[in-house]
């Protein structure tokens, strides 16, 4: 019988695999400053660095799973749901984003957003169709491929294993999945966002649903800074989300749940 695996030894896969990303896609941006005649790489190349950089977040995962001859589709939860849970996963997805960006810009009224997060939001918009492209991966495919993977599929199924507190390793899992974000001013946010993702992964005993939610508010993340939302008048009443928004995002959310309680797992 197998050793099982210990929270120690799973959180230096972790941190190992976050400082491969790291490292992996600094050095890919430093190679394309250092071809470039300004301190500052084109941003389609800035884009392939990240892309690179989170693709091999996962690789000293899947070294370590191999090198114990363990299954990766058990260990990563990677397990394929029914129709029926990924229609309420998208339900509920769609009804955490809006509510989500209605917090958060209620919140911007009275906490007006740093600088550094409308440096991250002009980042955000790329300069062309390249560049979308690139982003649009970087940030709504590969990024949360890897993070669920590493997060929701490893870690959080290891501490369940030991702790046998699911609520435990679900709010664990989430404090550090908002820590290496980096991101003090959306750390709220960012939090809700990582239990929600926890629970997905529990009860469904998969990853494709919280890289649903994942995939789907990164993807929103970069449409609405893309866009120029302030003057969006049926999205926005008053420079809040509109009621007429508001309303079915709730019930979305509300049907989402539901949907994804009532299955047998």
């Amino acid at each position: 019988m197998k050793n099982q695996i210990n929270i120690r030894t799973a959180f230096g896969v972790v941190i190992i695999s976050l400082l491969a990303a790291f490292f992996t896609g600094a050095l890919f941006l430093a190679i394309g400053i250092d071809s470039e005649s300004t301190q500052e790489p084109r941003q389609p190349f800035a884009f392939l660095s990240f892309i690179i950089g989170q693709s091999c977040m996962v690789i000293p995962l899947f070294w370590f799973l191999k090198s114990r001859n363990e299954s990766i589709f058990i260990n990563l939860r990677i397990r394929f749901i029914k129709l029926h849970s990924v229609l309420s996963t998208i339900y509920l997805s769609f009804g955490i984003i809006i509510i989500s960006d209605a917090l958060d810009r209620a919140i911007q009224r009275f906490i007006p957003a740093p600088e550094y997060i409308v440096d991250l939001n002009s980042l955000l918009r790329p300069e062309s169709i390249l560049g979308f492209i690139l982003l649009f991966t970087a940030v709504a495919i590969i990024a949360p491929l890897g993070e669920e993977l590493l997060f929701r599929g490893f870690f959080q199924q290891v501490l369940e294993k030991h702790w046998k507190d699911v609520t435990r390793a679900v709010l664990v899992t989430a404090l550090f999945f908002t820590i290496i974000h980096m991101n003090p001013y959306w750390f709220v946010q960012i939090y809700i966002l990582g239990v929600i993702l926890g629970f997905l992964a529990w009860k469904t005993n998969s990853v494709i649903p919280s890289l649903i939610l994942h995939s789907m508010n990164n993807a929103t993340a970069i449409l609405f800074s893309f866009i120029n939302m302030e003057e969006n008048y049926f999205y926005l009443y008053n420079g809040y989300v509109a009621p007429w928004i508001i309303i079915p995002a709730f019930y979305a959310l509300y049907y989402g749940f539901k949907g994804i309680n009532r299955e047998n797992f």
